[in-house]
């Protein structure tokens, strides 16, 4: 399918990938453990994702939005040293009580990552009412081609059995340990190696 994606820099446009984000992904098990309160679920996560957008799109990686901004895709370089300044401050004041959950997060994260220099697709998110479409597939293969042609690998934390099969298909495989946990929640560790066979 030919889709329109553009890469994003404004402030407006990370505002509503993080609504974006938010919205497709609400229905996931990491979202209802990091915020339990649906009261407040949509509005803590939307400034939880439009914070790492923002960093990926201000230099730490890249965002791709479809042009009719029903899906986005945000990466980050782990090619060499990334750094996100006032990271904690701004995740604090983004989580607000639900502070401990996010940083239960990062730490599992952080500690299960590769070393190996790739990109790290750390979200992929369509709006529910788009689902099946091939709009992720279009935003993966967007960048793929990319990482592909330099030959550089991909990395992702998958979040459930469904997403684990969509990747496979898109040369992902299962990294040793494959599944980790953040609490009761399970994520799916996930590799793809440079122009894959």
């Amino acid at each position: 399918m030919s889709t329109d994606i553009r890469q994003v820099g404004s402030d407006a446009d990370l505002t509503r990938i993080g609504e974006l984000i938010s919205r497709s992904f609400d229905h996931l098990g990491a979202n209802h453990y990091l915020v339990p309160d649906e009261q407040q679920r949509l509005r803590v996560m939307a400034g939880y994702f439009g914070l790492l957008a923002r960093y990926a799109a201000e230099g730490a990686g890249q965002v791709h939005v479809t042009g009719d901004g029903t899906a986005a895709a945000v990466w980050f370089d782990r090619t060499g040293e990334g750094d996100l300044p006032e990271y904690e401050k701004l995740l604090a004041a983004a989580a607000g009580e639900f502070l401990p959950q996010f940083q239960q997060l990062d730490e599992v994260f952080d500690a299960n990552h590769p070393t190996e220099a790739h990109w790290h697709l750390a979200f992929l998110a369509v709006l529910p009412e788009h689902w099946g479409k091939g709009i992720g597939t279009a935003l993966m293969n967007h960048t793929h081609r990319r990482l592909d042609a330099e030959g550089v690998a991909a990395y992702l934390e998958a979040t459930n059995a469904q997403n684990v099969s969509l990747y496979r298909r898109h040369g992902y495989t299962d990294m040793d340990p494959f599944v980790i946990h953040v609490s009761h929640v399970p994520f799916y560790r996930m590799w793809r190696p440079a122009n894959p066979a």
